[in-house]
C-alpha cells in the first residue's frame, strides 16, 4: 500500500507530500520541504520550538499530524518576512531588546508572537497577556524580560497598539 499525498500550502507555496498521514508536520517541514527554521527540540509538545501557524493558530508542529494540517495555510518562521527583505517587526524587536540568546526557542517565539499580535486587540496587549500567549514556549536563556519587551515594541511597530 502506498502512502497518500497531502496538499500543503506552506509560506504561500503549494507542495504535495507523500507520507503517512500520522507523520508529524515538523518532520515534513524539515525533512521533505527543507524548512529547517522550525526546530525539533523536545518532540512532545512541551518546548514550543517547533511552533508554526496553521490556519490562524500557533501550534506545536511536532504534535500535529500532516493529515490534519493539509488544506490549511501554514506559515513557518521562514515565511514571516520576505526572503530578501527586512526582518519582520517581531524579529527586529527581538534583536533590539536582546530577546535572543542561544536561538533554539527563537523560531517558535517568533511564530507565537506574530500570531498573538495579529489576533490580539490593541487594548489587550500587555505583559500579562503576552506571558499567557508565550506559556507554551520555553526559553532557558533570556528570562523572558527581553522577549516580553520585544513583543511590546513589535506591537507598536505592527500597528497592534495603534
Amino acid at each position: 500500500m502506498t502512502d497518500p499525498t497531502w496538499p500543503l500550502t506552506v509560506n504561500g507555496r503549494r507542495h504535495d507530500v507523500t507520507v503517512p498521514g500520522s507523520t508529524p508536520l515538523v518532520e515534513v517541514l524539515r525533512d521533505q520541504l527543507d524548512l529547517r527554521g522550525t526546530k525539533l527540540v523536545c518532540a512532545v509538545g512541551r518546548c514550543g520550538a517547533c511552533t508554526v501557524r496553521v490556519g490562524e493558530r500557533a501550534v506545536a508542529s511536532c504534535l500535529l499530524p500532516v493529515a490534519l494540517a493539509a488544506g490549511e495555510p501554514i506559515v513557518t518562521v521562514e515565511g514571516v518576512s520576505a526572503p530578501d527583505g527586512p526582518l519582520h517587526p517581531v524579529q527586529q524587536a527581538l534583536v533590539d531588546c536582546h530577546g535572543v540568546q542561544c536561538g533554539a526557542c527563537t523560531p517558535g517565539m517568533v511564530m507565537t508572537m506574530t500570531t498573538y499580535l495579529e489576533q490580539t486587540p490593541a487594548d489587550a496587549v500587555d505583559p500579562d497577556t503576552i506571558r499567557e500567549a508565550l506559556c507554551g514556549n520555553l526559553c532557558r536563556c533570556t528570562g523572558y524580560h527581553g522577549i516580553i519587551d520585544a513583543t511590546l515594541r513589535a506591537a507598536g511597530a505592527t500597528g497592534a497598539q495603534a
